[in-house]
């Protein structure tokens, strides 16, 4: 519980079908991020405000809370907000998190980018602790016992306007092209890059800099083992020896990366030939 908010004090929860409200589900997240203590490390990030200024801190969760019900901008923030005022307190105006993301400079997001890590440390910890242990993965009916592993590939966000960043994309849509990078074992998005839309699929400069990111964010990185998965946007020279170059002797970095091998090779359309069926 919060003691520094005291928003959940008093919530019940009853099956007697009155006072219903949507996604209640809301309720855990917030108590997550207070629990785990990323409510808290981010306090650290944001000054303290003056009379009447909202804490920063809590508006930068509630605000990735409603990206994570579906909010597409600020302004469906905070209708959101406002739809659960009753489970979450008072809600947060448009300006007001307009005015805590104008504070995102290249610091600021480094400092945010260590707090993540911190509280991250904190939450593998606890999984250890589980019945099952922390959740290592099988693949190919081999189970990655201690391997880590991390899933990179980068995705078409359509925008419905000009905004900053946005453009054509490869796929003849209008928008941005971000590339991330994902930890298969928790389903947590360790790092992502913000691009816009005409930002190349195979940018091996790009490839490089969300691993990177991303390895801040898993707990003894540098004595892990590790299993980085691309598609064929990885398939480059760059970026494998990048990742080769990631082994030390206290690390071992293993990748895969796909790529198209038919077109590849010469002659692929006659070894090929098109049969016509009946």
């Amino acid at each position: 519980m919060s003691e520094r908010t005291g928003w959940d004090r008093g919530l019940v929860v009853r099956a007697d079908g009155k006072g219903l409200v949507g996604h209640a589900g809301v309720v855990l997240l917030r108590r997550l991020a207070d629990r785990v203590g990323l409510t808290e490390a981010l306090a650290g990030v944001f000054p303290a405000g003056g009379p009447g200024w909202r804490d920063r801190a809590v508006v930068f969760v509630q605000l990735a809370i409603s990206i994570a019900l579906g909010a597409r901008s600020v302004l469906e923030a905070e209708q959101l907000a406002l739809h659960h005022e009753r489970l979450t307190g008072p809600m947060v105006s448009d300006s007001t998190v307009h005015r805590t993301l104008d504070l995102l400079d290249g610091d600021r997001l480094a400092a945010i980018a260590r707090a993540r890590a911190k509280v991250r440390r904190v939450v593998w910890s606890r999984l250890t602790l589980r019945p099952g242990g922390f959740p290592w993965l099988t693949v190919a009916g081999k189970r990655l016992h201690h391997w880590v592993v991390l899933d990179m590939d980068a995705t078409i966000i359509t925008a419905a306007s000009k905004k900053e960043g946005a453009a054509a994309t490869w796929k003849k849509t209008f928008g941005f092209h971000p590339l991330a990078a994902w930890c298969a074992n928790t389903g947590e998005c360790l790092a992502m890059l913000l691009r816009p839309g005409n930002a190349g699929s195979n940018t091996v400069s790009d490839h490089k800099t969300v691993p990177a990111d991303a390895l801040v964010q898993i707990p003894g990185a540098s004595t892990a083992k590790l299993l980085v998965r691309v598609d064929g946007a990885g398939a480059t020279h760059g970026l494998h020896a990048h990742l080769a170059a990631l082994n030390t002797r206290r690390r071992t970095v293993k990748f895969t990366t796909g790529c198209s091998l038919v077109r590849s090779l010469p002659g692929w359309r006659s070894a090929f030939p098109r049969t016509r069926s009946g």
